[in-house]
Formats: C-alpha cells, sequence, structure tokens
C-alpha cells in the first residue's frame, strides 16, 4: 500500500528540538501568519507550533488543523468547557515533545525574530527561563499604547515585582522560553487560572528560578480583539494572594470573594441611590440587594467562572438559581450572626464578621455546584 504523502513527509520530518506554544481564543486571521513567521525565524531549527484553542466561535481550530494537514510541524489543540490562557498553556506544553518550549500569544503582537536568541541563551546554560521584555535594553512596548493597557500594565508589573523579589523588568511577559522538564515539575503546583503564566510559573517553583531577559519588540495588534481589561486585574491579585497563602485558598474562592466585596459597593451605591429617589428603606433595601446580587452574578459569570461561563437560556436559569442561594446565604449569615450575639454574647463584630464568612462560603460552595457546575 502506498503511503500518502502526508504521511511520507512527516515520517521524514526530524523531531522537534523547539516547540512553541500558542494559546489562542478568535484568533483565526493570524493562524497562517504565525506559522509563516516562525517558519521565517526558526529557519535551520527542527520545531513545531501547538495552536491551544480554547472552542473559539471564529473557527481558529479549523484553520489551524488545515495547516496542519499539510505542515507536520503544525498541531491543534482544541479545549472544550475549559478556558484560560494559563491552563491553555499549561495543556499545550504537557502535549509537546521537544527538549525546550516557547511560549507566545497568538496576536501577532510578540516578537518571533527573537526565538532563536532565546534559544541560545538557554542552550549557554546557567538559565533556567529567558524571559523576552517590553521594558529590557532594545525592547519596544509599542504595542501598549493605548493609555489604560500602559497603566493596567505598570501596576501588575510594580505588584509583581514586590511579590517575586526580583528585579525583572517584564514579570508579566507572556513570551518566554524553558526547559519542557522543568515546567513539568512546578506545574502540578501552579494555580492554572488567569493570564500570568509566567509570573504563575515564577512564584510556583519551589526553588528561585535563574531568569535572563532579552528585550523584544510588542507590536500593535493586527487582527481580532484584545482581551485584557480591568477584570484580569481581579484575576491576577487571586494569583497573587494564592501564592501568598501558599495555596491553602482556591484561587477560585479569592476571585469569589473579591466579587463579594464589589457586589458590598455596588449595593451601597444602589441603596443610596433609591433612598435619594424617595423610596423608603425597607422598598431601597430590597431594590440594592437585588441589583447587588444581578451585579455578583455577572462579574462571576465573567471573572470567577469564567472557563464555564453560562449563555443564552443557561444563562437566566443560573442567574435565578444564584439569586435564591445568596438569599439563602443572607438568611444564614443573619441567623448565625443573631445566634452567637444572642446566645454566645459574641461581639457584634465577631458575630457580623462570622456570620459573613459563612454565608460567603455557602454561597460559594453552592453556587459552584447548582449554578456554574452543571451542564
Amino acid at each position: 500500500m502506498t503511503t500518502p504523502p502526508s504521511a511520507q513527509t512527516r515520517a521524514a520530518t526530524p523531531a522537534p528540538r523547539l516547540s512553541v506554544i500558542v494559546p489562542c481564543y478568535n484568533e483565526r486571521d493570524n493562524v497562517a501568519e504565525m506559522v509563516r513567521r516562525l517558519s521565517a525565524a526558526l529557519t535551520g531549527i527542527a520545531w513545531e507550533v501547538v495552536f491551544v484553542d480554547d472552542d473559539s466561535p471564529d473557527g481558529t481550530a479549523a484553520i489551524a488543523r488545515a495547516i496542519a494537514a499539510i505542515d507536520p510541524r503544525v498541531r491543534c489543540l482544541r479545549r472544550i468547557g475549559r478556558r484560560g490562557l494559563a491552563s491553555a498553556v499549561i495543556e499545550g506544553v504537557l502535549s509537546s515533545c521537544a527538549a525546550i518550549v516557547a511560549v507566545i500569544d497568538g496576536d501577532l503582537q510578540h516578537d518571533e525574530t527573537r526565538l532563536p536568541d532565546m534559544l541560545a541563551l538557554l542552550d549557554q546554560g546557567g538559565v533556567d527561563v529567558v524571559v523576552a521584555s517590553r521594558f529590557a535594553a532594545g525592547g519596544d512596548a509599542a504595542g501598549l499604547a493605548d493609555a489604560k493597557r500602559l497603566r493596567i500594565s505598570n501596576a501588575g508589573i510594580k505588584i509583581a515585582q514586590i511579590v517575586l523579589g526580583q528585579k525583572l523588568s517584564d514579570p508579566m511577559s507572556g513570551y518566554f522560553m524553558v526547559q519542557r522538564e522543568l515546567f513539568e515539575d512546578i506545574a502540578p503546583r501552579m494555580t492554572g487560572q488567569g493570564f500570568k503564566i509566567l509570573l504563575d510559573m515564577l512564584l510556583s517553583a519551589p526553588n528561585r528560578l535563574r531568569v535572563q531577559e532579552i528585550g523584544a519588540r510588542f507590536r500593535p495588534r493586527e487582527a481580532g480583539e484584545s482581551k485584557l481589561s480591568p477584570l484580569v486585574m481581579v484575576q491576577f491579585a487571586s494569583l497573587l494572594v494564592d501564592k501568598l497563602l501558599g495555596g491553602r485558598i482556591p484561587p477560585r474562592f479569592l476571585a469569589f470573594a473579591m466579587v463579594g466585596a464589589v457586589g458590598l459597593v455596588v449595593h451601597l451605591a444602589a441603596l443610596k441611590l433609591a433612598g435619594s429617589a424617595g423610596f423608603g428603606f425597607d422598598t431601597a433595601q430590597t431594590l440594592a440587594t437585588l441589583v447587588a446580587m444581578i451585579a455578583n452574578f455577572q462579574l462571576n459569570n465573567r471573572l470567577t467562572y469564567r472557563d464555564q461561563r453560562l449563555r443564552g437560556p443557561a444563562l437566566w436559569r443560573g442567574m435565578a438559581v444564584f439569586m435564591l442561594v445568596c438569599g439563602f446565604g443572607a438568611f444564614a449569615n443573619i441567623g448565625i450572626a443573631r445566634a452567637l450575639y444572642h446566645g454566645e454574647h459574641a461581639t457584634k463584630l465577631a458575630a457580623g464578621v462570622t456570620g459573613a464568612v459563612i454565608g460567603l462560603v455557602w454561597n460559594y460552595a453552592v453556587s459552584s455546584t447548582l449554578v456554574w457546575g452543571r451542564r
């Protein structure tokens, strides 16, 4: 039997020395160009690229698979029911076969021509991770020309530098290279949530990693839409808190609690607005509670449970269940606080805090199961 041409080509292709992991969502217009640029940049180096697609509705996976059918260096890993850059990178690395892996965004903003220099630095030894930095000598952050994105990035960098205790110019970079074996050793300790995979890896390593930065251009986006938003900073904050607490509290619970704090602000603002509109306290309190619950649900759906995000009819069913769950949690909060205050003679502060914590844990546990845990 004659072997198909594509199989012959794959059989003759040398094992890759470098695996390039590209997490992507709605990047169909950038896939072919990414392959072309990698091919030009990595001349003389055996490489493969793994596109890890979070079931993009724009057909990103289909484009990647079509290219993979004729180019043995290209593979596509399509994830269904899971979402998030960090977890996509982890799965991509674990599916790769090269001894060295590089992580690069799928939006073409990272300068792929720096890959050979990064590989050379890693080959020299004495370095665990090579980071392509927008702010190191020779780097360029032109792709962050938008003032809001620049403020968010700068704020995150300053906080990350403090927590890491390392003078890295770009600890928030999403473009780096590392030995696959080292990454796999660290992976079980990583949270795998959010967008800052490099920071997650550095904070999760049992020993401080030796990091070498290399300047790289950060280009303006050519196609698709930016995923950066203020919500990313909430995920970033939950990652830092998780690491500071030694992983004792799930990052998703931390994000749920942060959203709850935002809901409290929304509640107070709605209460004041309703009071100013002439409503009595009971009516104003009811309206404020409903507004806060809706706000909490929407934020949790978009942030805390981003990888299980509800849409369509499931969104409305989930909101109804969430409000019932939180309503019961509110009654539990009040009941427990009153019991502690009157029965156990606890202080008002202690009783109130205990009731609030128990209510929060109830809301989180039941919401995770009944609202976002159902398929």
